[in-house]
């Protein structure tokens, strides 16, 4: 009797830990799709800003063609989690260069259709960062199961790896220099 219950109790735990693993990545998709909404919704917006932008700053066409290539590249299917995310990092870095550009484009401050642009983009921005607040709470929880004991034993066995959570750039961590905005 008592082995059938040693038995049945081990069931239960491989059961509730593979579960758990399950869940953890389950959790992590389907946070990092509610980013990608996000961005498909940011992406659809890139052309509408740099058509609008780009008849007033005219020396910055290497920015606004960094953010097009940066756009397409970002969008192409079969783009690995941690590519995309990279790509993402910088694309945001590029598009907060072209509104501090814009400050210094009085026409282009005044222009009602950037102002709209402006006010889109920046509650865009807002909810990718709390999208990826909650990217990243999911892929720390997620690594905590694939990595802590007991249910890193299982997580080896289905062959689950740690996740890697978006890092701010170095330049996104310091303050923007008008002079090196353009550098790249």
């Amino acid at each position: 009797m008592i082995p059938i219950l040693v038995i049945v109790a081990a069931l239960v735990a491989l059961m509730w830990m593979y579960n758990i693993l399950i869940a953890r990545k389950n959790d992590v998709a389907k946070t990092f799709s509610y980013i990608d909404v996000l961005l498909k919704k940011r992406y659809d917006l890139i052309p509408n800003l740099v058509d609008t932008v780009k008849e007033y700053m005219g020396f910055e066409r290497g920015l606004l063609t960094d953010v097009t290539e940066l756009r397409s590249k970002a969008m192409t299917e079969g783009i690995g989690e941690n590519e995309r995310l990279k790509m993402e990092s910088t694309l945001s870095r590029k598009l907060g260069n072209i509104m501090v550009a814009a400050e210094n484009y009085p026409d282009l401050k005044a222009n009602q259709g950037f102002i709209q642009l402006q006010s889109t983009w920046s509650e865009l921005e807002e909810h990718i960062a709390e999208s990826r607040r909650v990217y990243n709470a999911s892929v720390t929880s997620y690594n905590n199961a694939v990595e802590m004991f007991p249910t890193n034993i299982i997580a080896t066995l289905m062959d689950y790896k740690t996740k890697v959570m978006p890092d701010a750039a170095i330049e996104e961590r310091l303050n923007v220099k008008a002079g090196e905005l353009f550098k790249d």
